[in-house]
């Protein structure tokens, strides 16, 4: 197994879903782990299942595109455990809906979450990491959507491409202080977030993946989890697919 003691980690979006089993999967390797969401009963509820199984967390609110909470977020954080050297930047946000039928306030709010909020929380979380020597891990979430787009998600595809190009930039200014940058893309997965699509189109989803299933979100979490390790010290720029086959583009 995986040993991650003696690090620290924080995890956006761990209130429920892919989130919460990242959260839940640092802390079984050992990590102590703040969870940052504007769902802080939720957060509350994911430090509970890591506490009975006798890991360490704590749950703080934040909201990824306010500075402000990002900053109050980050001092909390160090309050609490001290510098973190795994950021996984899971919060995310979308709505399907015909491209013509959004908005500019559907624009601003899918970029500013799904963009800006990893920017932001690399920029803030980055600086201590680095003036503490650490050798650090970050995590972005994507989506297949940023590689191959997706049909009713355009935005938010645009939103995850530049999450993808953002690592990749990313990685190659902060190798030289022994940071990896990575993301994961998963593809369709078992989340409220899918069962609020329409049954048919669900159902078309689960028929396309080679797999013939959803993933998991703890097989998100392993491939995280992976990438936060020293198993992959010499991986950074990468973009891993969980998605059962449904993307195979390179």
């Amino acid at each position: 197994m995986i040993s991650l003691e003696n690090r620290i980690a924080v995890v956006t979006g761990a209130a429920s879903g892919i989130g919460r089993a990242i959260a839940i999967q640092l802390a079984e390797c050992g990590a102590r782990v703040g969870i940052g969401d504007l769902d802080v009963e939720g957060g509350q509820e994911t430090v509970k299942l890591i506490e009975n199984g006798n890991g360490t967390a704590a749950a703080f609110h934040l909201d990824v595109t306010d500075l402000q909470s990002v900053a109050a977020f980050r001092a909390a954080v160090q309050s609490a455990f001290g510098v973190p050297s795994i950021v996984v930047n899971n919060a995310g946000w979308d709505q399907g809906m015909p491209f013509m039928q959004t908005t500019p306030d559907f624009w601003a709010k899918v970029v500013g979450i799904n963009y800006l909020g990893v920017v932001s929380m690399c920029h803030a979380f980055l600086e201590p990491m680095i003036a503490a020597g650490l050798e650090g891990r970050i995590v972005n979430i994507g989506s297949d959507a940023g590689r191959v787009g997706s049909m009713g998600e355009t935005v938010y595809a645009g939103a995850k491409g530049a999450v993808i190009g953002f690592t990749k930039s990313l990685a190659r200014e902060m190798a030289r202080h022994k940071i990896n940058v990575n993301c994961v893309c998963p593809g369709p997965t078992d989340t409220p977030l899918f069962y609020a699509q329409p049954q048919k189109v669900r159902e078309a989803i689960v028929r396309a993946i080679p797999h013939r299933r959803l993933g998991q979100p703890r097989e998100v979490a392993s491939a995280v989890v992976y990438l936060a390790s020293d198993e992959a010290s010499f991986v950074t720029g990468q973009v891993l697919s969980v998605s059962g086959g449904l993307t195979m583009a390179g």
